[in-house]
């Protein structure tokens, strides 16, 4: 079978079984109605998750060949382990369900226990093993423990092993009033999140000890990649952010992030800063905030070579999942 010419790294599904668990969990502490998700209530938005025949003509206006599905970030963190387990088998069931209805089409990412980081280590190699996953997907924190924790190491240390790729995405922030109005949770505190997981996992050390992690970052990065002068400046001139053996520009190209900066003058300067060999195709499908035309956005970027431009659209996805 020939290699996909475009993979989307960033598209999720919902499973209606994890959905219901945390809805019905009597210690949510998110249970109360947020008029920000009302749009998963939506017919459209429950079709494009449940029917794998809109998910597929999607695609293909996208010009999408394969699309990596990662779990809905709603990540119930704050579950306790027996509860937290079922969501994870029930999401991960769910993601590879759809992956196996066409293989040629889906890959699929799982679910972790984050909360509990040598049950997370395990689900990893379930996840790989069993159902025939891909890789992961996390949040930018763990309820109050930012990913530079140690007590995060054994999934790390797991992760890395296997040289599965993690997906690191925001599941909302914590600035609370001061952005909630104009729906800024998303369109500032989303980003935001990010920048400071990854900014946490450069300073506090996580890439040093695990040089060999596949971490990929929603959004571009967020704001990281836009800013990241200031970021090195901060470490030669500031003697709390020297906590590292190298400068930060070492680790930053250490990630990747997708291209889901809607605009090719921003993505111009994403592949700058972070290096075409850093960059995948993103969708966000099928949320409202994401983009219809990662490979449009690629195509427009000026001056970007054809080798480079294949390894936007496929060829870095390709690596990181194994599949090269």
């Amino acid at each position: 079978m020939a290699s996909p010419v475009t993979i989307d790294f960033h598209a999720h599904a919902q499973s209606p079984k994890a959905g219901e668990l945390i809805a019905q969990a009597p210690d949510n502490p998110r249970a109360a109605p947020n008029p920000h998700n009302e749009h998963l209530q939506r017919t459209r938005y429950r079709a494009a998750f449940s029917d794998v025949g809109v998910r597929l003509q999607t695609m293909d206006r996208q010009r999408i060949d394969t699309q990596v599905v990662s779990p809905a970030p709603i990540y119930a963190y704050w579950a306790d382990q027996e509860l937290s387990s079922r969501i994870v088998t029930a999401s991960n069931e769910h993601i590879a369900e759809i992956c196996a209805s066409h293989a040629d089409r889906f890959v699929g990412l799982g679910h972790v226990s984050l909360q509990f980081p040598v049950v997370a280590a395990q689900q990893v190699a379930e996840a790989l093993d069993s159902l025939g996953l891909r890789g992961v997907e996390i949040g930018t924190r763990v309820e109050g423990m930012d990913l530079d924790d140690p007590a995060l190491d054994p999934f790390w240390t797991a992760a890395e092993a296997r040289q599965a790729p993690i997906f690191i995405h925001p599941a909302g922030t914590t600035l609370g009033k001061r952005i909630a109005r104009y729906y800024l949770t998303n369109l500032i505190g989303n980003p935001l999140d990010t920048t400071i997981a990854l900014t946490n996992l450069i300073f506090g050390g996580v890439l040093e000890r695990f040089p060999n992690l596949r971490i990929v970052a929603a959004h571009g990065g967020g704001y990281l990649p836009s800013y990241f002068a200031r970021t090195r400046h901060g470490y030669e001139v500031r003697p709390e952010a020297r906590t590292i053996p190298h400068e930060p520009g070492r680790y930053l190209r250490r990630l990747w992030v997708d291209n889901l900066v809607y605009e090719p003058v921003f993505l111009a300067h994403v592949i700058d800063v972070m290096g075409p060999s850093q960059v995948v195709l993103g969708t966000d499908y099928p949320f409202d905030m994401g983009q219809d035309n990662p490979v449009d956005l690629v195509d427009a970027v000026s001056g970007l070579s054809p080798e480079d431009m294949r390894r936007v659209k496929s060829q870095n996805a390709l690596q990181l999942l194994g599949m090269a």
